[in-house]
């Protein structure tokens, strides 16, 4: 079986070396291949340190351990589906693009029985050792293990400190003025116990999980053997929140799931005079209101804005369009596709029969719905 050292770093790659040299100390198996998870702006720091300055090969060749494959090739830079590669991860949508893509690594990584996998949360920021924490209880076997590397408080965070020297070698300290010794350096590797999730459910639950992203690994373990889903709207913002998981919708996407939930028996027939009935747009347009929409979802009813509709003497026309409700729709399913396993998606969606002559729309009258905390 071949061991594997698969990290998370930021601004301190050091991790790296800290944990070789820890288990080498304590007698553990060292690996065969490490993997690093960055951005584009920490790979830099990581590659100046360990490749260009030689912090990598001086650890392996004063200790004279066996050669462990690292290169360019062995860092994964996080980026999201379209192949953009994150240079920080600062903002609200990078940490679901970093979620994601450490999901998925830990995912194809454990697909292999021939690979055990020591996954070290100590570099980066706390949210990817959370990630990558968490993934590893969602996916990790029997063979893998957790772990988190401390140095004494002389030693964090100073940019020339890779590993303890078997030789002298003065550097200064974390406080700017002192002068520390790194041969007197003292680092801990520590083994963290988690839960292996894994062996509590059904292997075929994972096997769902096409595309293995944080959400859709969360929903399908939060929903498995769930008998009663629920639904929680927040119309205020535009929120929808099913199994643990909050997907951001558009004024749009939302507006056309409440249009269908308020229909008796949440069921509509896009029949042959669907486009010619005037209740289907007050409808439409009172859930606007309720939902405070954007003035440009008006424009789409043929309003000029919010309170147009209202006023007297204001003659309103026909303006729900099959084509509109149809791609009201797409966008809506597009965005639970996006966060959400499949068998979850078919238990809230909206499902059509298809037909051609006057297809009937409907919502699972059993769902439990909730808007703004107020069951429907």
């Amino acid at each position: 079986m071949k061991n594997i050292l698969v990290a998370v770093t930021g601004a301190s790659p050091q991790v790296l070396t800290e944990t070789i040299y820890a288990l080498y100390k304590q007698g553990r198996t060292l690996p065969k291949e490490v993997f690093v998870i960055t951005t584009a702006n920490s790979k830099i720091t990581l590659e100046n340190g360990f490749f260009n300055e030689g912090h990598w090969q001086r650890l392996i060749d004063d200790y004279q351990l066996p050669e462990i494959t690292f290169s360019e090739e062995n860092i994964w830079l996080i980026e999201d589906e379209a192949g953009r590669v994150l240079d920080d991860a600062k903002g609200e949508e990078d940490q679901s693009i970093m979620a994601d893509f450490i999901t998925r690594k830990v995912a194809e990584l454990t697909e292999d029985d021939n690979l055990a996998i020591h996954a070290s949360i100590a570099g980066g920021r706390k949210t990817m050792a959370f990630y990558m924490g968490y993934a590893m209880s969602l996916y990790g076997r029997e063979q893998d293990v957790l772990s988190h590397v401390f140095v004494d408080h002389d030693f964090e965070f100073v940019s020339d400190f890779y590993y303890p020297t078997p030789y002298d070698k003065h550097i200064v300290g974390r406080d700017k003025e002192k002068v520390v010794n790194t041969k007197d350096a003292q680092v801990t590797l520590a083994e963290i116990p988690f839960v292996r999730m894994r062996r509590q459910a059904d292997e075929a639950l994972y096997s769902q999980m096409n595309q293995h992203s944080f959400s859709k690994t969360v929903s399908a373990m939060n929903s498995a053997g769930n008998k009663e889903i629920t639904v929680n709207i927040n119309s205020l913002s535009k929120e929808l929140e099913v199994a643990g998981i909050s997907i951001k919708l558009t004024g749009k996407a939302l507006a056309i799931y409440l249009f269908f939930l308020n229909k008796p028996q949440r069921t509509e027939v896009l029949g042959r005079y669907f486009e010619d009935e005037l209740s289907h747009t007050k409808e439409y347009l009172a859930v606007l209101d309720s939902i405070k929409a954007d003035v440009r979802l008006y424009k789409t009813m043929g309003l000029e804005d919010e309170a147009q509709w209202h006023e007297h003497g204001f003659e309103l026309t026909p303006q729900m369009t099959k084509d509109f409700v149809r791609q009201s729709l797409n966008g809506f399913h597009k965005a639970l596709d996006a966060s959400l396993v499949s068998t979850l998606v078919d238990q809230i969606k909206v499902h059509s029969d298809g037909l051609k002559s006057g297809a009937t729309y409907r919502i699972n009258k059993d769902l439990k719905v909730f808007i703004d905390g107020q069951l429907i």
